[in-house]
């Protein structure tokens, strides 16, 4: 997510016969030594108890779940890790992304053309795709691709001093730099005999796909009249992708990006904002729901005044053309990434992936904005193993659903996917097809008012969403939501931004919580779930400890810390948090310091602090190499926090990370641990 929308405005286990197909290729020791490696989780969930259970029996010792001693908190400009654990930087923006790309300038003056050939700007999720894989997650731990979103870029460092979005010097040179550092790079890294990781410069597979990369158009929506523009007259290729927030993978390995805060980069083309109106009463309406009544573009970006196609009063449609998932294969360079219009439209922040013991895909994703929703999608047909060209055909074509959170009788909470189909009835007694003219296209683009429609839950902005390796249950952030009972709109001419509820049990919450469900039945396609508080972020000093209903009773101010937003589970159960939220050090959120990663026991609900991070920073992104000897997180905007103004004119009055005394200004990096002694990372 994007440091600025902290208060932004509102507008399953597998198989068991995959287990022996699994077993006969990988091998059997290295099945039960985690080799199917982090992401398989939530694809091969089901797995993992077996192979426990024959551990157990003696191949494997048992071992804690959480083996490190908890770091505590820090406000040092540094990362920080847990005794017997080293860490490294990598692939920092602006450094060399093949052989003859311009070194970076310290002074950030390099242009487009330099910025397209170098590593992009604020990592966010990422994904290690090892060199010989072929599902995703198991094969090498030594090479690979490591595939990574660029979400935004914080202008007060990514420009040199004098140049300012929108300003006298602004150029179409400087709008393309933008759009070059964003999307998704794509790096082929090894590690080398001394222990390094590595960028592969003559690989092939290093590239950058960014906001002017030619994209396909995929799903029911593609070809759409609200997809055409003058320079796609069919609908069905776009330019670009930008605004990168979480990711996921698919077992035929490939990679997906999700689109947020798209609704950032389109504005009016400078025009006075009180003089320009909207096109008609129902693009007005679409425009609001999903950007508020602000009509112009952010401040910080601009692109409209130098790119036509982001100035939504010469080209309406290009609008709609951005806030979807894009599936990217990183190892076929020459083909088009593709915009799944199944999965429906807004600000994803990631896609979990797992599959139902009815074999069929399911996808779940949180639309990152206060009193947003949270969904599923189910794909139409079941996966089969081994048959590449069949299952990249499963996010083409399924039933998207949004969920709703409810308490039952006894004070459980129970709750239901809602499908978002023509026939479901809407909450005011009509059916969902009466209100998108009976067009599946026109529903999935306007994906936010079908889930109005149908009385879906808003919940307190559902990030990242992780599934566990051995039981039916999934994780969601909800990172932070200082709106919820505030009476103030959800957006122009919407209701009221709701009360505590349930799941959402705090008004102004400015902490976020952590909530699980557990699917039931054995269908992909079940509505029903049930539902709990897995942990109630915040200063205990403010909300106490102790109230085991809301999850809270494991955070101490030991622990302590506020907006849970990167999500993942390893192999072995353990749950990886990672934070973006307020780092002031004070009020009511003394005792929580810098961003940090912490660790979660979901059984027992143990908690540790394993990593700070530097000054001003986000932590996010998590991915593991398959043998789990070597976990990758993402350094966002370090630094970040001056006004634009105040950073220029002392760039490194707030971080010097990752170059320390070499800095010019703070760059957003990956950055690699280990344990000293080679053993799993948590153990």
């Amino acid at each position: 997510m994007k440091a600025c929308d902290l208060d932004d405005i509102p507008v399953n286990p597998s198989r068991q016969e995959s287990l022996a197909h699994l077993q006969a290729r990988l091998g059997r020791r290295r099945f039960l030594a985690g080799g199917l490696g982090a992401g398989a989780v939530g694809f091969l969930g089901g797995m993992l108890p077996v192979a426990r259970a024959l551990a157990a029996a003696g191949d494997e010792p048992a071992a804690p779940m959480l083996g490190f001693k908890p770091v505590p908190m820090s406000a040092a400009d540094t990362v920080v890790v847990p005794e017997g654990y080293a860490h490294a930087v990598i692939n920092r923006w602006g450094d060399p992304l093949r052989v003859g790309a311009p070194a970076f300038k310290g002074d950030a003056g390099e242009g487009a053309a330099a910025q397209e050939q170098q590593i992009g700007y604020n990592h966010d999720g990422m994904h290690f795709f090892p060199i010989d894989g072929k599902d995703g997650v198991s094969g090498s731990s030594t090479e690979g691709l490591l595939v990574t979103n660029h979400e935004y870029v914080t202008p007060h460092y990514f420009f040199p001093a004098g140049v300012q979005p929108g300003g006298q010097a602004w150029t179409l040179d400087w709008v393309r730099k933008a759009q070059y550092a964003q999307g998704v790079s794509v790096t082929h890294i090894r590690l080398d005999a001394q222990g390094r990781w590595r960028l592969v410069e003559d690989s092939p597979y290093n590239r950058n796909i960014h906001a002017d990369t030619p994209i396909d158009l995929i799903g029911p929506a593609a070809g759409h009249a609200l997809l055409r523009t003058r320079a796609d007259p069919g609908g069905r290729r776009a330019r670009g992708t930008f605004g990168n927030c979480g990711n996921g993978w698919t077992p035929w390995n490939t990679y997906l990006t999700c689109e947020e805060n798209f609704t950032d980069y389109f504005g009016i083309g400078g025009r006075d904002a009180k003089a320009t109106d909207y096109p008609d009463a129902a693009y007005r309406e679409h425009m609001q729901r999903y950007k508020g009544g602000d009509k112009t573009s952010d401040p910080d970006y601009a692109w409209d005044l130098h790119d036509e196609r982001f100035d939504w009063t010469r080209e309406p449609n290009e609008y709609n053309r951005h806030g979807w998932i894009v599936e990217i294969d990183p190892f076929d360079p020459q083909a088009a990434p593709r915009k799944l219009t199944a999965l429906g439209r807004f600000k994803h922040e990631n896609a979990a992936l797992s599959l139902a013991p009815d074999g069929h895909v399911v996808v779940y994703m949180g639309d990152d904005q206060q009193s947003e929703y949270l969904y599923k999608f189910v794909s139409e047909q079941a996966f089969r193993p081994g048959d590449s060209s069949h299952n990249r055909q499963l996010l083409e074509r399924g039933v998207l659903y949004v969920a709703r959170f409810d308490v039952g009788a006894d004070g459980r909470g129970v709750g239901r996917w809602i499908p978002l189909t023509l026939d479901t009835a809407t909450s005011g007694g009509g059916r969902l097809g009466a209100l998108f003219n009976e067009d599946m296209g026109e529903l999935l683009i306007r994906t936010r008012q079908a889930a109005d429609a149908v009385g879906a839950t808003p919940m307190d902005r559902p990030e990242w969403v992780a599934v566990h390796p051995d039981r039916r249950e999934a994780y969601v952030t909800l990172t932070n939501n200082s709106a919820r009972g505030s009476g103030k709109p959800r957006w122009p001419g919407g209701p009221a931004h709701p009360g505590a509820d349930a799941a959402n049990p705090r008004d102004k919450n400015i902490y976020g919580q952590i909530v699980r469900w557990r699917e039931t039945g054995e269908k992909a396609s079940n509505r029903e779930f049930t539902w709990d508080i897995f942990l109630l972020a915040g200063n205990p000093g403010v909300y106490g400890q102790g109230d085991p209903r809301r999850g809270s009773r494991h955070i101490t101010p030991d622990n302590t810390f506020n907006s849970p937003d990167g999500l993942g589970f390893d192999p072995q159960g353990r749950l990886w948090i990672q934070t973006d939220g307020k780092y002031s050090n004070s009020g009511d959120y003394a005792g929580q310091g810098n961003n940090q990663m912490l660790v979660a026991d979901p059984a027992s609900g143990e908690l540790r602090r394993f990593l700070t991070g530097p000054r001003g920073c986000e932590v996010t992104g998590i991915t593991w190499t398959p043998d789990q000897r070597f976990v990758f997180i993402n350094i966002q905007h370090p630094g970040e926090g001056p006004t634009l103004a105040e950073a220029q004119a002392r760039p490194l009055s707030a971080s010097r990370w990752p170059d320390g005394d070499q800095a010019t200004r703070p760059r957003p990096a990956t950055v690699v641990i280990w344990k000293r002694d080679g053993g799993v990372v948590g153990s």
